[in-house]
């Protein structure tokens, strides 16, 4: 969402190809507004009435004056990107994630409904996001750091031991994530980052997956999870940049496609 709506507010996406790329994420893709002062600025239905596609979501951004998104991808403990406490706070926790549109005011944030039927939640903005600019190198080096790291500490604690099929898991998970298409214009370093988050969290799956990861001890099994938990934030920031990275270069791709310009 954080991409597509970018590339599609700056000209480098049409409509069609925004909302068919966010089906990788649910055949149905709905939205509503979470009340109704937001419904009344959107022309959004609030959350209760019959939900609206995303094309009136698009032509609501595009009217509000949104120039490009962030995701945020919040946990307990750092919430940064959504501009403080407010009433997308504690869905976007829950969630795990949230896309923010600072120019518009607005957060949206995604729940699984059905299946196949994703629904965004349309929220205010409670202030400012505050983001910081990070260098998609530097994400991407912290990712490659945090991953030697944790190796070495799950080694000398002694809670990683070796598992015949770990590889498999692993490819496993991997494959099955949505196929997702991206823009023309998406920058390809920051696809190569979100490709690499991609399998950084298919390891972490599989280090966790079999309960206490071969600790033999309680307080060895916290340790494991102390040690894998900077892994975990270093995947979490670095898609955040990656995709910060991408709506930076999409503010300046500006193609010509046919449509682009029209909701």
């Amino acid at each position: 969402m954080a991409v597509w709506a970018s590339a599609w507010l700056h000209g480098a996406a049409a409509a069609d190809d925004v909302l068919d790329a966010l089906t990788a994420w649910g055949e149905l893709q709905e939205v509503v507004a979470a009340d109704h002062e937001t419904a009344d600025r959107t022309g959004l239905p609030v959350d209760g009435e019959r939900a609206a596609g995303l094309a009136l979501w698009l032509a609501a951004l595009r009217r509000l004056g949104a120039d490009g998104a962030a995701l945020v991808l919040p946990v307990p403990g750092d919430v940064r990107g959504l501009g403080g406490a407010g009433p997308a706070m504690r869905p976007a926790l829950e969630r795990g994630e949230a896309v923010v549109f600072p120019a518009a005011g607005l957060t949206a944030v995604p729940d699984d409904v059905a299946e196949g039927v994703l629904r965004w939640t349309v929220f205010p903005l409670s202030g400012s996001p505050g983001t910081d600019h990070t260098p998609i190198g530097e994400a991407e080096h912290g990712m490659t750091i945090a991953v030697r790291e944790a190796a070495e500490t799950l080694v000398s604690l002694d809670v990683a031991r070796h598992r015949p099929n770990v590889r498999a898991e692993i490819a496993e998970f991997i494959s099955a994530r949505p196929r997702l298409a991206w823009p023309p214009a998406m920058p390809p370093r920051s696809l190569r980052v979100l490709e690499r988050a991609n399998e950084v969290e298919a390891i972490l799956h599989a280090a966790l997956s079999d309960g206490t990861g071969g600790a033999v001890s309680a307080s060895a099994a916290r340790a494991r999870t102390e040690a894998l938990k900077p892994l975990s934030d270093a995947v979490r920031g670095a898609r955040c940049v990656a995709v910060a990275e991408a709506v930076r270069r999409l503010r300046h791709s500006r193609q010509d496609i046919t449509g682009g310009n029209n909701s």
